[in-house]
């Protein structure tokens, strides 16, 4: 059987690793049209536990990314002059370019067939594999193949963002919203090694015109910002890579397969940056992909079904809690509206999954502290 993986993403990647590991007579090929050192972004961030799930299934790539990992406990919350720490909540990040490294390592362990620097324009070249798997991020060329049957649907949110690095080392996963001459705007900031930070910044169609950002070269959008977030930045410029202004697309798909195609990661389903689960939810479609495939080997089409079956209600609760969240964020100049530490609650409840009873759980210093200044102010 032969597999054509387009896309050498986290989610393309590990998928190739899982079906040559799975012991089934499988010819996995990897097309990617990128370098293999070339990757958009700086850092990406994952919750505390979130690749715990690696630790027993596969124990060589656990031990392989953890101990590149920086991690930190709590959120600090920045608004109208005073921090606000989120405690008991956990986060782990990693450079992207290493997380991608790290697999790619992996795979030429494995002798899987990856070919870098190679643009597919046309499907038809694949035209006797067995199964193409569109791993290929928000503009797939497999899903745009055919979106008709996958049923796709795409709209964008109408706030700008713009991803930067800095080599301001931060201590904590770190949100800092300004009310900036222009209107409101934020970013959001962890470092993701030792040396170096992700820094993405955020701000509403009105406040995009208004500073004139529609107008700028990136450079200059880069060197407006490092006076907007000077205090924040402490004296430390902001790295461009590729980082112009977009608007974050929300991918949805009725049907995740057609034919002998079928869609995972981004190419599938997007969710917002403010939960940081993007990689993750990518890296658990290649494992539900796989475990399907290893469930039918024989029968592709009730390997995919068994795949969009098992996986879709999981994947649901979280993108819908992405999207609560991405909604949140379209308004976060009017929370702003809010003294710091109703802000806060506001921003840890947007999700709707969260009462405030498993808020105290989670965060009882914060809710402690949350609920005196509500006293001392009735």
């Amino acid at each position: 059987m032969r597999i054509v993986i387009v896309g050498a993403g986290p989610a393309g990647l590990y998928l190739s690793l899982l079906l040559r590991r799975s012991g089934l007579d499988f010819a996995v090929q990897v097309i990617e049209q990128n370098a293999p050192d070339s990757t958009f972004g700086f850092g990406v961030v994952f919750a505390e536990d979130a690749l715990e799930f690696l630790k027993e299934d596969d124990p060589a790539i656990f031990n392989a990314i953890t101990p590149e990992l920086e991690r930190w406990s709590g959120i600090a919350i920045h608004h109208r002059g005073e921090r606000v720490m989120l405690d008991g909540i956990g986060f782990t990040a990693i450079s992207r370019l290493q997380l991608l490294q790290l697999l790619q390592q992996q795979a030429r362990r494995e002798k899987i067939d990856i070919t870098f620097n190679r643009p597919v324009t046309d499907l038809a070249e694949f035209a006797d594999a067995d199964l193409i798997v569109g791993a290929d991020g928000v503009t797939s060329l497999v899903r745009r193949s055919d979106e008709a049957a996958f049923g796709t649907n795409i709209s964008h949110l109408t706030n700008r963002f713009a991803w930067f690095g800095t080599t301001k080392v931060f201590d904590t996963l770190s949100q800092t919203f300004l009310q900036s001459p222009h209107g409101p705007i934020n970013a959001h900031h962890y470092r993701y090694s030792k040396t170096m930070s992700t820094f993405l910044v955020e701000c509403s169609a009105a406040t995009f015109v208004a500073a004139g950002f529609d107008r700028m070269s990136e450079d200059e959008s880069r060197s407006v910002l490092e006076g907007i977030f000077a205090e924040t930045l402490d004296g430390h410029k902001l790295i461009s890579n590729r980082s112009i202004w977009r608007q974050f697309p929300i991918v949805q798909n009725e049907r995740w397969f057609t034919g002998n195609k079928v869609i995972l990661g981004d190419a599938l389903h997007t969710a917002h940056f403010s939960i940081g689960s993007g990689t993750r939810l990518a890296i658990e479609d290649a494992i539900a992909l796989a475990r399907a495939i290893r469930t039918h080997p024989r029968d592709m089409p009730a390997a995919l079904a068994a795949y969009q079956a098992q996986r879709k209600p999981i994947l649901d609760k979280l993108v819908n809690a992405a999207n609560a969240s991405a909604q949140w964020y379209e308004n976060f100049g009017q929370h702003m509206e809010l003294p710091p530490y109703d802000f806060a609650m506001s921003y840890l409840s947007r999700t709707g999954r969260m009462d405030i009873e498993r808020i105290r759980k989670i965060a009882p210093k914060f809710v402690a502290e949350w609920e005196r200044r509500k006293t001392a102010s009735a």
